[in-house]
Parts: structure tokens; C-alpha cells; sequence
């Protein structure tokens, strides 16, 4: 049932409750559990705290709490699956779900007793009506019978047996004609796979309605949002219409601020809209690294040619910059050349076809020293909540993930970005490496690109949000740098790289087509599931997004095999 009072409907409920808060290990999760846990300390709500990874976790977590807890809140998981069905719990257990995977199940929406979802109202849900899916066809069929006795005198027992033979046959029907209507509209509900509204956002509203919002709570809404953009989930329209959201929470708090004689104290945070450069990570990095690595650039330039490295140093030529300055770190960099380097650089990407290498986003001052940008922290938290440097377990990650979202562990965020620089440099390399290499194949339907074991940082590509990257990173390399003209640009891609030696396993992931008026919603969740299905192939569909699979390596060619066959 969806939620149309948070306030009411959730906080007041929850507020006198022990909680079991379990969160999906994604960073839009991650900022959302952050603005709920500030929440519960400023009430002293007692809460445990359960990070998951996949389906199988989810399960295990409610069979460990299930015993100390009824209330249940559920961050970025949950919704597209039947709740009850999976978790089968007791009748006194509620759920509460605030989750941007979509479509929701239509079992959580109609359950008005254990399922209550935080999900909000404006987006686009198409949800079927209640009798299109659940109304029993018995019920509206029986009313007709024995209707004939009415007449007076009552038919022979030959004549009713042929009467109770023909109600049967149209029944029956009746019957199966419904169960095909109903497939159809659960089908064109259920086929693609989108993103919605920002857990993050969902729940700083709720802060809001409760008149508890802080600035270190807006900055995780919008966190959450460039977590979205950063991993290419919402079009851009949906992104610079919650811009616009935020922006407005943003002038509210400056205005608010204004009069305090902490707004220039040293430890003071300021957050600011700003219309800056999409380069990854620039301003802790030189900005030479930074227009390698960053996507945006790299595919324009083609920069894994001689001829696309010629042309961006033609590129720094026409802008007046020294190597000198751009190769160093951007914090030691000439004044006189940072004054205006965001208007020389977009000057200069005109003239080389990159109209949009500016964006709408924030940034944060923490006292005079750190300033960041919204997508430096995403890229960040992810680079530690994938972390493959060492033997930590993935509940270490998330809890260092979750710390470095805290302006009071900035030496943990410093060492996040330095993580993700690696992680960049690594998936521009793959990119180049694959480009170069040919292993990028059209299948006919999609194209189709597979990570051999023995490739550089093959490990960092076992992880969903890293593969994901690379995906997207690729799919733009092709469709903008090779096949500009090419029909082959229209085509989606999936790609597999080895997740487990020892299980002999590899993680599959697909990505709709790459378009400036794509609607991002992916159909290789459904497709994967039918090819398992035709094949018998060995597969686990364990992670929240349905369009990433793990599958056993022997299975590899006729998984693809059918899955050629159904899409084509």
C-alpha cells in the first residue's frame, strides 16, 4: 500500500518502535540510511542496523531479526518482488519500503495490512488497477445460475446436466480468457526495468515535513540524487527537475543561516548550487588525468587512438593552458589560471563538439580548506563500498562507505577519492584495451563484450557498480566514437566478466540502448530470466537490479545462445 502521510503513516508508527533499518549496499541507500539514522538519534529510537547485498542476504536478515522485531524498514530493496511471498513472514511484521527500483510488485501495492511503501506519488507508476489483476470471475459468472427455474416448471435431469456441462465450458472460458488478459497487463507492467525518485530525497522530506532538516542531511539527499546521474539510472530530465527540488532546499538554508554568527566560523558548512565541468574528480586530481579518465571527454576525444591523443593536446593548445599546469594537481595550479577555467574550458569544448561538458550540480565547503563536488563524494563512496585492496568483508565496506559520508571523517573521504582515481585510470584502460582488442561483438539483437580472466583489474569488475561504469563507459565509447552513423548505435550491450574462479561463475549485466532521449529503462531483466528458463542454465538472480545475473561459466554460450533467439 503506498504511503500518502510519511509523517503519520511511517515516523509516528515507528517512532515508539525497535527497528530493524536493513539497507541495499548502493550510495543513494547509503544517504538515505544516513538522514533516517540522524532522525532516530534525534527521537532515541532504537534501531539495528542490517547491511544487504542481494535477495539471499535480505532473507537471512529477516530469519535473524524476525524474533525481536515488528517493524521493518526496508532502503532500495523490496519493492519489485512479492515482500510477503519471499520473506513469509509473521502476520503481525510490518514492512516499510522506500525504494526507487521500479515497477513495484502489484502484491505490495494492494497488501493494505504488512506492506507500506514510501514511494512517491508523482512518478510515473502506471500500477494496473486492483480488478484488472485480482477480480474473481466466479463471483461476477455465478450469479447467472439456476436462473432458469424462475419459469416455473424445472427442467428434466437430462436437460440441467447439459446446462451445468455448458456453465463448466464457459467458465472455463471465461476463465482462461482472463488468466491471457491478465498476463498481458501484468506483462507490459512488469517488462522494464527504471529507476525512480531518490530513496535519499524521499526520506529528507520526511526531515523536512518533521521541521528536523539539517544541512548535513540535505547534502545526503543530494548525494543521492548525483548517485543516480553518476550511474546513468534516471534520464536527465527527471535529474534537472530534482535539481530543482533540492535547489530551492538549498536557498532556504543559506537564507536561513545568513544571521548566525557560526556562518563563517572555521568548521562552518556551506553548500552551493553550481554549474561546473563533468570531469571526474578534477579538483583533486591534475586536470590532464582528469579529462583521460572522465567518460564524457574520453569518448569525444577517442583517446584510445594516437590520433584522439593528438587532438586533445591540440584541445589544451587552443585553450592556452601549459602542460606545465594542467599535468600538475589542480590545488597547485596558478591563480591567475583557475580565475576562469571553468568559461576557457567550455569556450574551447564548443569548438570540439562538447556543448554539455558543463552540468547542474552542488558543491560543499567544509570550512575554508575542503571543498567538494556532489559526484567527487559518490565516486568516492563507491570506490570504498567496492573496495577489493583488501580482505575486508563487504559489511566493512559499507560501514567505511557510510563513515565517509560524514563531514567529521574527512581523512576517510580523502581516501575513498584516492580509490576512485584508481578505479577510473582502470576503466579507461579496459575500455581502450577492449576497443583496441575487438572485444566489443555485435550478437545480432545487442552487442555483446566479455572480460577474459587474465585482464588487468579484472577482480574490480566482479563488483556490480564498477561493471556498470565500465558498461556504460564502453557503450558510450562505441555509439559516440566509432559508430556514429552505424544502426549498430542503437543496440544495447551486455557484458560478462569472471566473478568467482573457484565457483566457476561470471557476472552478467545488460544496459538499454545509448540515446540523449533514452528513457533508461532496461529490458534485460525479464530476458534474462526467460533464457535461464529455455536453457536450464545455472543461473542466480540474487541482485536487486534484475538486469544483473551471476552464471556458471559452461552455461555461458547457450544462455547467450537463447538469448539471441528471444530478443531478435
Amino acid at each position: 500500500m503506498f504511503i500518502t502521510d510519511i509523517r503519520k503513516e511511517f515516523y509516528d508508527v515507528v517512532v515508539n518502535q525497535r527497528v530493524a533499518l536493513l539497507v541495499s549496499s548502493d550510495i543513494d541507500a547509503l544517504c538515505a540510511c544516513k538522514i533516517l539514522q540522524a532522525l532516530f538519534h534525534c527521537d532515541q529510537v532504537q534501531y539495528t542496523l542490517v547491511p544487504v547485498t542481494g535477495w539471499q542476504d535480505l532473507g537471512t536478515a529477516f530469519l535473524e531479526h524476525k524474533e525481536q522485531f515488528r517493524c521493518f524498514v526496508l532502503i532500495n530493496c523490496g519493492a519489485n518482488v512479492d515482500l510477503l511471498e519471499t520473506l513469509q513472514p509473521e502476520e503481525d511484521s510490518i514492512f516499510f519500503i522506500c525504494d526507487t527500483h521500479r515497477p513495484v510488485d502489484v502484491v505490495n501495492v494492494y497488501n493494505d495490512t504488512q506492506v507500506k511503501l514510501m514511494i512517491k506519488q508523482d512518478d510515473d507508476l502506471g500500477v494496473p488497477s486492483y480488478d484488472d489483476i485480482f477480480r474473481d470471475e466466479e463471483e461476477e459468472g455465478g450469479d447467472d445460475s439456476g436462473n432458469e427455474s424462475d419459469g416455473g416448471s424445472e427442467p428434466s435431469g437430462k436437460r440441467r446436466r447439459y446446462d451445468e456441462v455448458y456453465y463448466a465450458v464457459d467458465l472455463i472460458t471465461l476463465t482462461f480468457e482472463t488468466f491471457h488478459f491478465r498476463r498481458e497487463i501484468l506483462f507490459d507492467y512488469e517488462q522494464y526495468e527504471y529507476h525512480g525518485t531518490s530513496a535519499a530525497m524521499v526520506i529528507f522530506e520526511l526531515a523536512w515535513v518533521l521541521t528536523k532538516d539539517t544541512k548535513d542531511m540535505l547534502w545526503w539527499a543530494i548525494i543521492g540524487l548525483t548517485d543516480q546521474w553518476v550511474h546513468d539510472k534516471i534520464t536527465h530530465m527527471k535529474y534537472v527537475t530534482d535539481i530543482a527540488t533540492l535547489q530551492r532546499h538549498v536557498s532556504r538554508h543559506n537564507h536561513r543561516n545568513e544571521d548566525e554568527d557560526n556562518s563563517l566560523s572555521i568548521d562552518c558548512m556551506r553548500i552551493s548550487f553550481e554549474y561546473d565541468l563533468r570531469l571526474a574528480l578534477y579538483q583533486h586530481w591534475s586536470l590532464f588525468e582528469s579529462i583521460c579518465n572522465s567518460s564524457y571527454t574520453s569518448c569525444n576525444f577517442k583517446l584510445w587512438s594516437m590520433h584522439g591523443q593528438k587532438k586533445l593536446q591540440e584541445f589544451l593548445a587552443d585553450m592556452g593552458l601549459p602542460l606545465k599546469q594542467v599535468k600538475q594537481k589542480f590545488n597547485s595550479m596558478d591563480m591567475s589560471v583557475k580565475e576562469n577555467l571553468r568559461e576557457v574550458i567550455e569556450e574551447s569544448s564548443n569548438k570540439y563538439g562538447m556543448k554539455d561538458i558543463r552540468i547542474q550540480t552542488f558543491g560543499v565547503h567544509f570550512g575554508f580548506k575542503n571543498h567538494f563536488l556532489a559526484s567527487d563524494v559518490v565516486h568516492a563512496t563507491a570506490a570504498l563500498l567496492e573496495s577489493t585492496e583488501k580482505d575486508d568483508s563487504p559489511g566493512d565496506n559499507f560501514i567505511k562507505a557510510l563513515d565517509c559520508l560524514s563531514r567529521s571523517n574527512l581523512e576517510r573521504l580523502h581516501g575513498g577519492i584516492d580509490l576512485a582515481k584508481k578505479k577510473l585510470m582502470a576503466i579507461q584502460q579496459t575500455v581502450a584495451s577492449c576497443i583496441c582488442t575487438n572485444l566489443i561483438l555485435s550478437q545480432g539483437p545487442f552487442l555483446y563484450c566479455y572480460l577474459l580472466e587474465g585482464t588487468p583489474d579484472v577482480k574490480l569488475f566482479s563488483k556490480p557498480m564498477a561493471l556498470t561504469l565500465l558498461c556504460q563507459y564502453l557503450l558510450k565509447m562505441f555509439v559516440y566514437g566509432i559508430l556514429r552513423c552505424s544502426c549498430l548505435s542503437l543496440l544495447p550491450l551486455i557484458i560478462a566478466a569472471p566473478m568467482d574462479v573457484e565457483k566457476r561463475t561470471v557476472i552478467v549485466l545488460g544496459i538499454p540502448p545509448e540515446s540523449e532521449t533514452s528513457d533508461k529503462k532496461n529490458f534485460f531483466g525479464r530476458a534474462f530470466e526467460k533464457a535461464a528458463e529455455g536453457t536450464s542454465s545455472r543461473t542466480l538472480h540474487d541482485h536487486f537490479d534484475t538486469s544483473i545475473i551471476e552464471l556458471k561459466m559452461e552455461d555461458r554460450t547457450k544462455f547467450l545462445d537463447a538469448l539471441i533467439t528471444l530478443l531478435s
